[in-house]
C-alpha cells in the first residue's frame, strides 16, 4: 500500500462529531501542542494568560472534533454561526487532511465563513490561503488587545 493509499484509508476511518465532556483533556492537549508548535511568537507571559482563558471556556464550548477509529480527537474547531473562532490540529496529524475536513464541515453548515489568523503564524496563513480564504481586513491587536496582529479572512464560498 502506498503512503497516499494509507492516508486515504486513515481519513476514511475518521469521523467529525460534537465534543463531549470526555474530550476536554484531549482537546486541551491538542491546543497546547498546536500552540507550542506554531505560536513561537507569543511571549511566555501571554502564552500562560491565553492558556488560562482557554482552560476556563473550552470545557463548555460546543466544539466539532475529528476523531480517529478509536474515537480519539485529532483536531477540533469552534464554530459560532459563520465565525470559525478556533481551529487546532494535533501536530502529529498535521498534513493529513484533518484541518481541511473541519473547514469543509464548517462550510457545509455555513457559507461563507469568517476567521481570524495571527499574522505571525505563517503556517496557518498559508493553510487558509491554500483553502481559498481571502483577506478582508487586518487588526494590529488580537481580540484580547494583545499586540499580535490578526488577518481577517473570508472563505471563497
Amino acid at each position: 500500500m502506498t503512503s497516499i493509499d494509507s492516508m486515504v484509508q486513515r481519513l476514511q476511518q475518521r469521523t467529525i462529531r460534537r465534543s463531549t465532556k470526555n474530550d476536554v483533556d484531549r482537546v486541551l492537549e491538542i491546543w497546547r501542542d498546536a500552540v507550542d508548535a506554531t505560536h513561537d511568537f507569543l511571549s511566555q507571559e501571554d502564552r500562560v494568560a491565553i492558556e488560562a482563558e482557554v482552560v476556563s471556556f473550552l470545557p463548555d464550548a460546543p466544539l466539532w472534533v475529528v476523531v480517529d477509529e478509536h474515537n480519539k480527537p485529532l483536531g477540533w474547531m469552534l464554530l459560532d454561526e459563520d465565525r470559525m473562532e478556533a481551529l487546532f490540529i494535533d501536530p502529529v496529524s498535521r498534513g493529513e487532511g484533518v484541518g481541511r475536513a473541519l473547514v469543509q464541515h464548517a462550510l457545509s453548515l455555513r457559507s461563507p465563513i469568517f476567521t481570524d489568523v495571527n499574522e505571525q503564524n505563517l503556517q496557518a496563513v498559508g493553510f487558509y490561503e491554500h483553502l481559498g480564504f481571502v483577506p478582508i481586513g487586518r487588526s494590529e491587536r488580537d481580540g484580547q488587545g494583545r499586540v499580535y496582529p490578526l488577518i481577517h479572512l473570508r472563505s471563497a464560498s
